[in-house]
């Protein structure tokens, strides 16, 4: 897995967003996130192993947890420390709860069912607080970091995390029959979530300045796993462009749509994930933020 990154000033532009947390379809989501953690662990790692937190925090929070990506790359960075998992889908949690038990970790993680939209839970005064690609699905951001900044220990870490859109899989010139599918279908998919999810490539430093944190840091990631012919990556390409397939379908031709139909059949001949020449390429970027 290759990854490189920039840094940015505090008030560079970076895009992102992208993963529904706790609407609609749990089950699948579960398995798509289950698979993004699977296919991208070196990265999450990465991620957490570079932030600026002291190795003795103890006390951490997962918001938006989904089935734990985050939670256990964070176990893995703080050995004495213990997660409260916040999600609002019970579906993720109780997946959360089974990968911490398969772990061995259960013992350090706490689940939290709550809507961050609603009134908060008591999560303590944490030492830090994570939250990848939930953020932008909340509906007053303003109010959800001051939340943040208030629940933080004074001079604790908030890290947001969130994707520079939807991983890629295919080359450009793929499917043969309709070069540049998945380019086309990227770019249908982009104007939707710019109308239904406005938050998307947001630039989060001046909000979290205004919230009153001071931003330590904030770097994007560039992912690109180079071919694989991985059983996973095959999984994590097909359950990604199933979901694509929704907020694209009725604005997609004839022909790229019965194309896109052929590579999402997992018993066709031309199956996404029977093909060799697959990559996962995407971007994260991460800001990190302290109170005070």
């Amino acid at each position: 897995m290759h990854t490189s990154e920039h840094h940015h000033a505090p008030h560079d532009h970076a895009a992102q967003p992208e993963h529904h947390h706790g609407h609609g379809h749990d089950h699948e989501q579960a398995d798509l996130l289950d698979l993004d953690a699977e296919v991208l662990a070196e990265v999450n790692a990465d991620i957490v192993d570079r932030l600026p937190a002291p190795p003795e925090a103890r006390r951490l929070v997962d918001l938006g947890a989904g089935t734990g990506a985050g939670t256990f790359a964070l176990l893995a960075r703080f050995p004495d420390a213990e997660v409260v998992a916040v999600d609002s889908s019970a579906e993720h949690l109780d997946r959360l709860a089974g990968n911490a038990r398969a772990r061995g970790v259960a013992d350090r993680v706490r689940t939290v069912r709550a809507d961050l939209d609603a009134a908060w839970p008591d999560l303590g005064a944490p030492d830090l607080v994570w939250a990848s690609s939930s953020l932008h699905h909340l509906s007053d951001l303003d109010r959800t970091l001051r939340r943040v900044h208030d629940l933080l220990a004074p001079g604790g870490l908030f890290a947001v995390v969130e994707l520079a859109g939807f991983p890629r899989f295919l080359p450009d010139d793929a499917p043969a029959d309709r070069p540049g599918l998945e380019a086309r279908c990227h770019a249908i998919s982009d104007r939707y979530h710019a109308e239904h999810v406005p938050l998307r490539g947001a630039d989060w430093g001046p909000p979290l300045t205004a919230a009153g944190f001071v931003l330590d840091a904030t770097r994007t990631v560039t992912v690109d796993s180079g071919r694989s012919g991985s059983a996973a990556v095959g999984r994590y390409a097909l359950a990604s462009l199933q979901r694509m397939r929704a907020s694209v379908a009725d604005s997609l031709d004839a022909a790229d749509l019965a194309a896109l139909d052929r590579l999402l059949d997992p018993d066709g001949p031309d199956g996404i994930a029977r093909r060799a020449d697959l990559t996962v390429r995407t971007e994260r970027t991460v800001w990190a933020a302290r109170r005070p």
